[in-house]
Order: C-alpha cells, then structure tokens, then sequence
C-alpha cells in the first residue's frame, strides 16, 4: 500500500512521502495565485479553481483568501459558497453537500495526529529530512447546512442534512439532520 493509499483509508502515513510534497506544494502555489486575483476577475478565479478543485459542482463560490492542502479530496456540492479565510486539511477525503454556505474563518480538517508524544514527535530521515506521521479521517457534512463564523470541524465526524453550527463550535462528534449545534 502506498503513503497515499494509506492517507486516504485512515492509517498512519509519512507526510513527506515521494508525490505528497509536490502534490501540496502545487495546492499552495494554486491557493496564493487564486487568493492574488481581484473577485471582479471571476474568469481568472474560476480557471483557477477548476485546477486546484477537481471534485467541484457548478455554482461554487470561494470568497478567498481559500487554503487547502491537496484540492483533490475536496468534494463540493452545488452552490456551495465560503466567505473569508476558508481553510481546508483535506488529507482525507472530505464530501460537502448542495447548498452550503459557510461563515468566515471555518476550517475543517480532517488530520489526527497520535496522542503519544512517542509516535507524534518529528522523525528525521537519513539526508535530514523531516517528517511525522499522522492519520486522516474522512469528514461529510449533508445538504442545506449552514456553519458559522469561527468553526472548526474535525477528522471522522459527520453533519447531518440541514443543519446549522453555531458561530465558534468546535465539531468532534456526529451531528444528526437537521440539528443547531
């Protein structure tokens, strides 16, 4: 199984595995680039998305400035919209519903790095590069939800349909259709 491979199912993986480097790399030089554009150059901004999102509907609308890690595990449902400072650890898959909207200043990562020091603490390779290991879990949140300013949604939980987190919430566990949270 590869470092990749391993990512995308959950278990523990080196971070600086040969094409994960490049492939963040090429995410974040696409992030600078889309959160550089002017908004009244939605033409430029759109190219630009469709790079950097492949798994994205029509109607999605990033206000930026947008950070993601890869891009490609981002999967936006239609008429998606995120006000400001968007940011998204997509290490893992991450499925969003039609008609989301999303508060400034959200973040939802789907890394979970150990709880023992022992395996969290920085590894050296042998020409001194650095690296950890960590895990992913997949995060879904359903259609017509609304999260507010300030949230932050963690690794392995899933929002049902329909509903609203509140401004400031911290997302460590399911949440069930239609529920404020």
């Amino acid at each position: 199984m590869t470092e990749i491979e391993k990512m995308l199912s959950g278990q523990i993986y080196d971070t600086v595995a040969e094409g994960l480097v490049e492939r963040r790399t090429r995410a974040h030089a696409l992030c600078v680039k889309y959160n550089a554009i002017a908004e009244d150059k939605e033409e430029e901004r759109k190219q630009i998305l469709d790079q950097l999102l492949p798994n994205k509907k029509k109607g999605v609308h990033i206000q930026g400035p947008f950070y993601c890690d890869y891009g490609d595990y981002l999967h936006l449902g239609e008429n998606f919209y995120a006000n400001f400072n968007f940011t998204v650890l997509d290490c893992c898959d991450i499925y969003i519903g039609d008609n989301v909207f999303v508060g400034p200043n959200v973040s939802i990562v789907t890394p979970v790095h150990p709880l023992r020091y022992q395996q969290r603490n920085l590894r050296f390779k042998e020409d001194g590069t650095a690296y950890d290991y960590e895990c992913a879990k997949q995060i879904v949140i359903g259609d017509n939800c609304w999260i507010a300013t300030g949230v932050t949604i963690v690794g392995g939980v899933k929002i049902g349909n329909g509903c609203v987190i509140g401004a400031g919430s911290v997302v460590t566990r399911d949440i069930p259709d239609n529920s404020l949270a």
